[in-house]
């Protein structure tokens, strides 16, 4: 028997902590019968359902993508761009633990696990994402200190980063640099170099945790190994 709210986000429905909220505001049923207590255990015969759909047994899957700019971090797009999804032809419903802005290349994960999705993006993992950014301008030794020691960006200051400065090239004026970070917010990485007067003219994620992008061009993904999976299980466990 497992906990309900495990259950739910282990169906790729959502987080275990909105899974939980879920519960709580009585849009959940086992069996037909509404629960609204936390820690309710289920077991595999029981027929659950939120908001009046039942939930699909599905099996785990999780996949690395290189994701080539253009491409939108979505399942669907009401404008009909290509997203994410489209490029790994699965039978799984999954969808992208995270994202990247549409302009934004390298590495995403996907899958259908929400407790594996969770685990990564919550700020208590401090997972170290390291991204590849060019910007217009030769920088300044100041700025990137300034960007090391974190900066207010929406009214909220930046944790610490780590920069390297890769490549300065004085006939394109720009420079080229290496940015580790653990924090995910909204186009984090460009307001950050917008803020000290540089803009981002190109970005890549190169890693994320675990995980680079060793052997896939842009474009191509491929499946998790369970040792890979279960790394990241044993993160959320020493939390």
């Amino acid at each position: 028997m497992e906990r309900l709210q495990k259950v739910i986000a282990n169906a790729g429905v959502t987080s275990r902590r909105k899974a939980e909220d879920l519960i709580k505001e009585g849009r959940v049923t086992v069996n037909s019968i509404k629960v609204t207590e936390l820690g309710t255990k289920v077991t595999n015969k029981d027929i659950i359902k939120v908001d009046g759909k039942e939930l699909l047994k599905e099996n785990k899957v999780y996949y690395i993508l290189n994701k080539p700019r253009g491409i939108i971090t979505s399942v669907t797009d009401d404008k009909k761009r290509k997203t994410v999804v489209d490029l790994i032809p699965c039978k799984e419903r999954i969808y992208p633990v995270g994202r990247l802005d549409y302009d934004t290349t390298g590495i995403l994960l996907l899958t259908n696990d929400g407790e594996f999705a969770n685990i990564l993006m919550h700020p208590s993992s401090e997972v170290e994402k390291v991204y590849i950014v060019k910007v217009k301008g030769i920088i300044k030794g100041d700025s990137i200190n300034t960007l090391k020691n974190g900066i207010i960006i929406d009214g909220k200051k930046t944790e610490k980063a780590k920069i390297k400065l890769r490549k300065i090239d004085y006939k394109t004026n720009t420079s080229m640099l290496m940015v580790t970070i653990h924090e995910g917010r909204n186009h984090q990485i460009k307001k950050m170099f917008e803020n000290v007067g540089y803009p981002v003219l190109k970005l890549r994620r190169e890693r994320e945790f675990i995980f680079d992008l060793k052997g896939l061009k842009s474009g191509e993904y491929r499946p998790l190994t369970p040792k890979e999976v279960a790394i990241v299980y044993s993160l959320g466990k020493n939390k």
